[in-house]
């Protein structure tokens, strides 16, 4: 049938679809870690063909787009696990000389085009090795300024961080006595230093145990002596109930900050506040080298801003105005680089993938410039996203983006109501971004809705509303998903016998802790999740969380039953629904054995459910074939609870 002719009658779900997993799963992820190297833009974007890698991309002067290192360079850092910038770049006697983190083996590498990479760090055969992230270039010194996160030994706690220099000669690549300690440990986490332009001082970000960044940081100065070495260590700014999100300096050497001190992320200069407003400018520092703001040379600050969704503006800091760039993008990432008038960023929306976009400010004019956004179907079947606040328990309000199911084609019989799949975001500090996805097109061009909810805890709404999951982990959440759900089947968008829920990572915890603990949903899909609390913690998953718990749950010596009655895998004899359960083999995050335990306790009871595992994946699937299974396997678990015809797609085997 063709565009524009009548639009058949037929049962949601059974809707024929251009978009199918491969295609999906071909546009998963998004471009980040812009640069600039001299006069041309710089950043990595994913491969999920090629391995799941991130390649290197560059934009020639011409205006086109060339691979910088082919496979298999990966450049990728795996610092705290979840990574960091993982490179950067500039122009010396001409031509560009770019560090790097090859994910392969952690080392950082030196590159100038014509030539092949050289290492600069040694390979540690202690523990998990060691690991850069965050790198500046001092081309003075002859050095790139970074973090270095050191194994000390097999336990995931054996292991420090503290800001270092890396020669660029190369005397360090076997050589780790080469690689100069810039401060004293002081701290478990630190961001890579910034230097201030007359090279005089640098400034970091560093937090302890329990606290996760977003919970409180303390943004440290120091004094760069004749010995290279940082002196007079301070403290600026921060605390334990402050959290400093990322510092810059201006042109003139003035200290700029992102903090959540009146209880929304934002900017502030020498400990003034430059643009007060009830909106986040800054947002979780999962990563470090992530940025929301970057000083111009001309005394403006570009920032990526907003309430819920955050967009690209210019910040005058003397008057407190801002002008948002014009353009299709609705959200931006926390990635921005300036260069001269020019900002870089990446920008999407509803209806454009992530795409670099980069925005002239003295002509006020934005564009794409690379990772362009090109349709890859007819946009007729993209969703259509409809912004709402639902009301939760006790009347506080939940943020979600409902999708319904949308076909250009194809319309349901009257009086249908739609099968609807909540989606529960990782983190769980963190926020599903309004963007146009592929996955979720996957769901709604065939009849499927799908929303997202922003449950309390969620980032974009000030500290008020990211704190309501505080010792709440496990049941706002839960909550909130559910008080989604009944909304949209009691006011008849959604069938209420034909609701489901997935999510993964914290989400993935979500969906579980529903499945057990409510009986909203049909069934559900689980992607690598926590499931038992009691062996998620130090010894049991990676450093960077394992104390997260003590702020999501409580402190385990204070409230072991806590652990207990959370945990899924307590549980799991409530589990009455069907499921699925996704699970990487290399999650070092979330291991499998999470999931091994959790269905050890429902073997014997002829619950129907599917666990799938895959190799070479670890916490975030990225591989082309991983996604479409997985893609495949959710859709066949739905059509078969809810009565669906999906013949296109591979039946899932359900084990009793």
């Amino acid at each position: 049938m063709g565009r524009g002719d009548e639009v058949l009658t037929s049962a949601y779900g059974s809707w024929p679809s251009p978009v199918d997993a491969a295609l999906a799963a071909a546009h998963d992820g998004h471009p980040e870690w812009v640069g600039f190297v001299g006069d041309e833009v710089w950043w990595t974007e994913p491969r999920p063909a090629e391995a799941g890698r991130r390649a290197l991309v560059r934009r020639t002067a011409e205006g086109t787009e060339e691979v910088v290192l082919p496979a298999p360079w990966n450049v990728r850092s795996r610092v705290v696990e979840y990574g960091g910038r993982p490179w950067t770049g500039a122009v010396r006697g001409g031509t560009p000389l770019v560090v790097f983190t090859h994910f392969a083996d952690q080392r950082l590498y030196r590159y100038e085009p014509g030539g092949e990479p050289r290492p600069l760090t040694p390979v540690s055969t202690v523990g998990a090795g060691l690991r850069w992230a965050d790198p500046h270039l001092d081309l003075a010194r002859g050095e790139v300024w970074c973090v270095l996160e050191e194994f000390t030994g097999d336990h995931p706690g054996d292991v420090r961080r503290v800001l270092v220099a890396v020669p660029l000669d190369g005397s360090a690549a076997e050589d780790r006595s080469a690689v100069r300690e810039l401060t004293a440990e002081r701290h478990r986490f630190v961001t890579g230093p910034r230097l201030s332009p007359d090279g005089r001082r640098a400034a970091w970000l560093a937090w302890d145990h329990p606290r996760m960044p977003w919970d409180g940081t303390e943004l440290l100065v120091g004094e760069v002596g004749g010995d290279g070495l940082l002196h007079g260590v301070h403290t600026a700014a921060g605390g334990p109930q402050e959290a400093i999100a990322q510092a810059e300096w201006s042109a003139d050497n003035r200290l700029l900050y992102a903090s959540d001190r009146s209880g929304w992320w934002n900017l502030y200069r020498d400990g003034t506040p430059l643009c007060p407003r009830e909106e986040e400018f800054a947002g979780p520092l999962w990563k470090p080298g992530l940025r929301w703001f970057a000083p111009l040379d001309n005394g403006l600050i570009a920032v990526v801003h907003g309430r819920g969704a955050s967009v690209l503006g210019i910040v005058d800091p003397e008057s407190g105005e801002i002008v948002d760039a014009a353009g299709p993008w609705t959200e931006f990432a926390a990635t921005l680089a300036v260069h001269g008038g020019r900002v870089v960023g990446v920008g999407a929306s509803p209806r454009t993938a992530p795409e670099v976009v980069e925005l002239d400010i003295s002509t006020g004019r934005a564009r794409a410039v690379g990772a362009r956004h090109q349709d890859a179907v007819d946009p007729a079947y993209y969703p259509e996203p409809r912004i709402r606040t639902f009301a939760g328990p006790d009347g506080r309000e939940v943020h979600a983006h409902v999708y319904p199911p949308h076909h250009p084609e194809r319309a349901a019989p009257d009086g249908e109501a739609a099968p609807y799949v909540v989606w529960a975001h990782g983190g769980p500090t963190g926020r599903a971004p309004l963007v146009l996805d592929l996955a979720i097109a996957y769901f709604t061009s065939r009849g499927i809705g799908v929303a997202e909810v922003n449950y309390g805890g969620s980032t974009g709404y000030g500290r008020a509303y990211r704190e309501r999951l505080r010792e709440q982990w496990g049941v706002v959440d839960v909550e909130d998903c559910a008080a989604v759900a009944r909304a949209l089947a009691e006011e008849g968008t959604a069938d209420p016998d034909r609701l489901a829920i997935r999510g993964g990572s914290a989400g993935g915890w979500t969906t579980a802790a529903s499945l057990t603990t409510t009986d909203v949903y049909a069934c559900g899909t689980i992607v690598y999740p926590v499931l038992d609390l009691a062996t998620w913690g130090p010894g049991d998953t990676h450093d960077f969380e394992s104390r997260y718990l003590e702020s999501l749950i409580g402190p385990l010596g204070d409230v072991p039953a806590r652990y207990a009655d959370r945990s899924p895998t307590t549980h799991a004899d409530r589990l009455t629904v069907p499921f699925l359960l996704l699970q990487g083999l290399d999650d070092v995050i979330c291991p499998p054995a999470q999931c091994e335990r959790f269905l050890a306790r429902i073997e014997g009871r002829g619950l129907p459910h599917a666990y799938l595992t895959f190799e070479g994946e670890g916490h975030g699937f990225r591989r082309a074939e991983t996604m479409v299974r997985a893609l495949e396997a959710e859709l066949s678990l739905y059509a078969q609870v809810f009565g669906l015809d999906a013949c296109d797609v591979p039946r899932l085997e359900l084990n009793p």
